[in-house]
Formats: C-alpha cells, structure tokens, sequence
C-alpha cells in the first residue's frame, strides 16, 4: 500500500508541475481589471474605486494594498513612485500597471471562466 502511495504523489505532484501557473482569484482578478481600466494614474483609491463601482461592496485599502503586492510579487504587475503631493503630506503615489504576465493571466482566467460559463441555459440573459 506505501508503494501506491508513493506512485499517487509522485503522479501529483507531475501533474501539478504540467498545469500552467494558478488561475486568478476573483479579487486579483477584479483588481488587475481596474487597473487597465484606470489606465495611466492606478494607485489604490481609484483602482479601489472602480471596484466599488462594479460590485456595489466596500473596499479597504489595506485589502487593496494587500493584493497589489502579492500581485507584484508574483510578477503581474509592477510599480513606480510619482511625485510627492501638498494634498497627501509631501507622499508620493505609487502607480501600478500590469505586466506582459499579468495581461496573459487575465486572458487565461478570462477563457477559463468563459469556458465554464458557456452553454449554462441558467446564465443565459445575465450579462449586460
């Protein structure tokens, strides 16, 4: 029986190595979607935003700021300093933008739920 289950984890642990990186969580997902929609000035209020917009939920920062490293991390996104503020105290924004990875997650999540949702007669008629 110990031998089987060598031979299971190792098979595992093989298919595991073969499948692609993770697809997106919903929140990661939704995060890098308001950055391309925000464009150009993305920082953590706006991408925040957009968010709220969209789900009619709140949004801390913190859970924000939180996804958006891990983001940058993983190597979805990247960022850059602008230039310090009166308004904010002499701080600077930080400004995000996604990455070639992070455009290629998206599109891979994107057909990923595409592909779930398609042919559901429940779904039909719930998107705008």
């Amino acid at each position: 029986m110990a031998g089987a289950w060598v031979a299971f984890t190792a098979n595992l642990i093989y298919k595991c190595d073969e499948m692609s990186q993770r697809l997106l969580t919903d929140f990661e997902l939704m995060i890098l979607l308001a950055i391309l929609r925000v464009g150009a000035d993305a920082y953590g209020v706006p991408i925040g935003r957009e968010i709220e917009a969209a789900t009619n939920r709140p949004v801390t920062r913190a859970s924000i700021y939180t996804a958006l490293d891990r983001l940058q991390r993983m190597g979805l996104v990247a960022s850059e300093l602008g230039d310090p503020t009166p308004e904010r105290g002499g701080r600077a924004k930080r400004f995000f933008r996604l990455t070639a990875s992070g455009l290629k997650a998206v599109k891979e999540t994107q057909r990923a739920f595409a592909t779930m949702w398609k042919g559901l007669p429940q779904l039909k008629g719930n998107l705008p």
